[in-house]
C-alpha cells in the first residue's frame, strides 16, 4: 500500500472479482484511474512504472461488467426528451438530473431518443442531447453518446404511438437538414461534431434508400424501423449502409414464410450483403414473447442488443401521464410495467430498466452471464463505433464499470443486482445496505 508520504495517484485496484472472458466468468483483478478515467494495464503499472494503488477493494467474488449502454431511451424519472420548455436552460437541467439518476440503474452511456415531432422541437432540443464529450467528469452521471431521432420519416401503417400527422417522407437529404436543422445533422454546417448519432426511418418511403449513404458519410447510423419494408427493400437498405434495426419485430411487417421482411436480413451470412445489421430487442415480456427473443438471438447473436424503449414514466408510480406526441397533448397510462396509449390497447414504450432486460433475457434464453451482459456493453459499443472506449474491460477503455451480485431464487431464476457503479474510475453509486465489501488501504 502507499506510504503515508506517498502522493495519491487516483488508482484503485479491484480484486477477487469475476470478469467476462469470452462466454465465461474468470477471477481476475482490474486497475482503474480516477485521474485519467481509464482502465489501466496492471502489469505495466506495477512492474514497469512501480505504481501502487491508493486503494485495494476486495469484491468478494462479485462480477465486474463494463458500464451498460442504452440505445433507446425516450425519457425517465418524469422527464421526456421530446419536450419543449419556455426556458430551455431548464431542459438542460432536466437532462443533467436524469443523467445522475440513470447511472444508478447501471447505465453509464446512452442514446437519448426523440420521437416523431414537429421540426421546431428537434431544432430546440437536439443541441442539449449531443455527445457529452470525453472529459472524465464522473459526478455528472450517465453520458450521452449522441441523440437518436426516431422519426418522423416513418411508415404511417407502422406508426405505433407516433402521431401520424407528424410523419413525413424525404426525397433528398435536404429534407432531413430542414427537419432537424442543418447544425444538428450536417457536420459541414458546424465544423465539428453534430448532436445526432442515429436515425430511425422506413427505407421504403420516398428516396430514403438513396439518402442512406449520405447519412453514413456524416457519421450517422441508419436504423430500419417503423416500416412495411419487404425483405428485398430491407436488403437494399442494408446494402446502402443501414447497420441497425430499431426494436426488432415491433412496428414492422411481420415475418412471413414467403417473405421474411426485415427480420430476414438477419439470416443472410454470405457476400450478398456487406454485413448483417445489429438489432434492438425489448425484453420486458410485453413487447415480445420470450421464445421470439430466443429465436432472434440464435439467428444473429453478435448483433443482439437489449434496449428498454423506456418512456418518462420509468421510475414513476402507476397512473396516467401527459405525453407530447407531434401535435397536441396525449396521455399514457402506466399499470405496473405496462404502458398503453390512453383509451387503447396500443403499447406505448416501456418502463423497464436495462438490468431487468438483462435478467429476463438471461433466464429466457439460456445464455451465459457474459453473453447477456455483452448485449448491453460490447455489442452496442460496436454498433455505435465506440468500442475502443466503451463496453470493454480492456486497458485503455473508459473506466465505466458496474459491480453486480448474482442471486438465485428458489425456482432457479438467476438475477443480477447492481451493487455499485463506477464512472471514469470513480464510484458514483452504491446500493443501500450493501454488505460484504472489504477495503484495504
Amino acid at each position: 500500500m502507499p506510504s503515508a508520504n506517498q502522493p495519491k495517484n487516483g488508482i484503485t485496484k479491484l480484486t477477487n472479482c469475476r470478469l467476462g472472458r469470452g462466454d465465461s466468468l474468470v477471477f481476475d483483478n482490474i486497475w482503474i484511474s480516477s485521474k485519467t478515467g481509464k482502465i489501466l494495464r496492471s502489469q505495466a503499472a506495477f512492474y514497469d512504472e512501480l505504481i501502487l494503488p491508493d486503494e485495494i477493494i476486495d469484491l468478494g467474488g462479485r462480477i465486474v461488467s463494463p458500464g451498460f449502454i442504452e440505445c433507446q431511451l425516450n425519457g425517465a424519472f418524469g422527464f421526456n426528451f421530446s419536450t419543449v420548455m419556455d426556458d430551455m436552460s431548464q431542459y438542460g437541467k432536466k437532462v443533467r438530473d436524469l443523467n445522475k439518476k440513470l447511472v444508478q440503474t447501471g447505465v453509464t452511456s446512452y442514446i437519448p431518443t426523440v420521437t416523431s415531432q414537429a421540426s421546431d422541437l428537434y431544432k430546440k432540443v437536439l443541441p442539449y442531447l449531443g455527445p457529452s464529450g470525453n472529459s472524465p467528469i464522473a459526478n455528472e452521471g450517465a453520458e450521452s453518446l449522441g441523440a437518436h431521432v426516431e422519426g418522423p420519416f416513418l411508415n404511417p401503417g407502422k406508426n405505433g404511438v407516433h402521431n401520424k400527422t407528424a410523419l413525413r417522407e424525404a426525397e433528398t437529404v435536404l429534407d432531413l437538414d430542414e427537419m432537424y436543422g442543418a447544425s444538428n445533422i450536417n457536420p459541414s454546417a458546424t465544423e465539428g461534431r453534430i448532436p445526432i448519432k442515429m436515425m430511425t426511418a422506413a427505407p421504403e418511403l420516398g428516396q430514403m434508400i438513396k439518402i442512406i449513404p449520405e447519412l453514413r458519410s456524416r457519421g450517422i447510423i441508419y436504423s430500419i424501423g417503423h416500416s412495411e419494408a419487404t425483405f428485398e427493400e430491407a436488403s437494399a437498405a442494408v446494402a446502402a449502409g443501414a447497420t441497425m434495426i430499431t426494436h426488432l419485430f415491433n412496428a414492422m411487417r411481420p415475418l412471413h414464410h414467403r417473405n421474411p421482411g426485415i427480420f430476414g436480413v438477419l439470416g443472410i451470412a454470405d457476400s450478398s450483403l456487406p454485413r448483417r445489421p445489429f438489432f434492438g430487442i425489448i425484453a420486458d415480456g410485453i413487447h415480445l414473447h420470450p421464445a421470439t427473443i430466443k429465436i432472434a438471438w440464435n439467428a444473429h447473436p453478435d448483433g443482439f442488443i437489449l434496449v428498454t424503449d423506456a418512456m418518462h414514466m420509468a421510475g414513476l408510480p402507476d397512473g396516467t401521464y401527459p405525453w407530447t406526441n407531434g401535435e397536441g397533448e396525449h396521455f399514457i397510462t402506466k399499470k405496473g410495467p405496462v404502458l398503453l396509449l390512453q383509451g387503447s390497447d396500443t403499447i406505448a414504450g416501456s418502463s423497464i430498466t436495462l438490468i431487468d432486460c438483462v435478467n429476463n433475457f438471461l433466464n429466457w434464453s439460456g445464455a451465459t452471464i457474459p453473453q447477456a451482459l455483452k448485449a448491453v456493453t460490447a455489442t452496442p459499443a460496436l454498433m455505435l463505433g465506440v468500442e475502443d472506449a466503451k463496453g470493454s474491460l480492456e486497458a485503455g477503455a473508459d473506466a465505466d464499470l458496474v459491480i453486480l451480485s448474482e442471486e438465485k431464487s428458489d425456482s432457479g431464476w438467476t438475477s443480477l443486482v447492481v451493487d455499485e457503479v463506477w464512472k471514469f474510475g470513480s464510484k458514483v453509486f452504491e446500493r443501500d445496505n450493501l454488505i460484504g465489501l472489504s477495503v484495504i488501504s
